[in-house]
């Protein structure tokens, strides 16, 4: 889990300067956290790796109570975006979990982001939590 919180910290850590969200940042997450959301019986973690490297990794929440599967965070290490790692993600997680019933919230302001979810089959709910001057959460679902 240390493993996970160093990157979750390193790969959102620009994110936290640009929107100084410093309340919901997983860049200013402590471990603690991370530990606490391993262990929910929900949650699982998923190592992303390519090149024979781990370059992010992925949280899936599935309650399996006929409630919406989640991912929260997903994140690509710096040097490895726009590879497609975060969409071989996602299918691999559907493949595991199932393509439909899923839901997850990212930065409005974020282009790369939005277009990654839209083109993986997520549609906008509608729902935009304001968080500061600088940013907005966006919220998605997928049937």
């Amino acid at each position: 889990m240390e493993t996970i919180w160093k990157m979750q910290v390193e790969a959102f850590a620009d994110l936290l300067k640009k929107y100084e969200d410093y309340d919901m940042s997983p860049a200013a997450e402590g471990i603690d956290k991370i530990i606490a959301r391993f262990e929910q019986p929900w949650t699982k973690y998923f190592f992303i790796e390519a090149e024979g490297k781990d370059v992010g990794a992925i949280r899936v929440v599935d309650k399996q109570d006929g409630s919406r599967k989640r991912i929260s965070p997903l994140w690509i290490m710096k040097e490895y975006r726009g590879l497609g790692y975060a969409q071989d993600a996602i299918r691999a997680v559907e493949a595991v979990y199932g393509k439909d019933h899923w839901c997850l919230d990212t930065i409005l302001q974020e282009e790369g982001n939005l277009h990654l979810y839209e083109k993986m089959g997520y549609r906008r709910t509608g729902k935009i939590e304001h968080i500061n001057d600088r940013m907005d959460i966006v919220f998605y679902e997928k049937d």
